[in-house]
């Protein structure tokens, strides 16, 4: 498998001493490395930030792209539209892409939602238990249940979004919010999940459960037969029978 791990790359690089603390060479960086450490010699990981030409995301980056990983949060505006366009096509065409955290705001993970994808939320190291709801889901693989996340940002519903294909996870937080913290869904020809808990205050994505359920979500989303775009032809009669 073939993955890219993108992130805005805004905290970090602007000095937040607590993001620093916890990502110190950036939350990609460290997503990636949990992502080599559960899947070996089965994945090739690389990264791509805001920062970079075209965002990282060249036409030949998404060619070369099994699964694409989403991290954003203060800096959804300046993505680029064209970027997001070629990213949606390339889910339409096969690629599996997963949108985390605050993420859920981001340009591309409206355009495949249809939705505002807004939610309620609250920063104030909640605890965050994940109960699984769908025990036989490859998300949910070797992941105890619940994850306990100690400090984590609550997020609650309403979380406007489209129902998921598969309801995978949902959230409960000390204040007594719940929230629906994973799903997944197809969209063309490509795989979507969407895995909430990972708010660059916390060290959320050092924690093992966490970093299963990426890895999980990487093998569950990868394509499922040769990447193609989906146009509309026209055919001639009979053509099934004349091939």
């Amino acid at each position: 498998m073939r993955v890219t791990v993108w992130n805005e790359f805004f905290h970090e690089t602007r000095g937040d001493e607590t993001v620093l603390r916890h990502y110190p060479d950036g939350i990609h960086a460290v997503i990636a490395d949990g992502l080599r450490e559960l899947l070996g010699d089965d994945v090739e990981v690389r990264t791509a930030t805001l920062a970079e030409p075209e965002h990282g995301l060249t036409p030949d980056v998404l060619d070369s792209t099994d699964v694409l990983l989403w991290w954003g949060h203060a800096r959804h505006g300046d993505v680029e539209d064209a970027v997001v366009e070629r990213v949606l096509a390339a889910v339409h065409a096969g690629m599996g892409i997963g949108v985390l955290h605050s993420g859920h705001y981001s340009k591309i993970f409206k355009r495949l939602m249809g939705t505002t994808c807004s939610l309620k939320w609250r920063n104030e190291r909640d605890r965050e238990l994940v109960w699984t709801i769908a025990p036989d889901h490859p998300l949910a693989e070797g992941v105890p249940n619940p994850i306990q996340i100690p400090e984590q940002e609550m997020y609650g519903e309403l979380f406007d979004i489209p129902t998921p294909d598969e309801l995978v996870f949902i959230s409960s937080f000390s204040g007594g919010e719940v929230f629906r913290s994973g799903a997944t869904w197809r969209r063309g020809l490509g795989r979507v999940f969407y895995f909430s808990p990972g708010d660059q205050d916390y060290p959320v994505y050092h924690h093992p459960d966490v970093r299963r359920v990426l890895a999980n979500g990487v093998r569950w989303a990868r394509p499922q037969a040769p990447r193609r775009e989906l146009t509309a032809d026209h055919h001639p009669r009979d053509w099934f029978v004349q091939g």
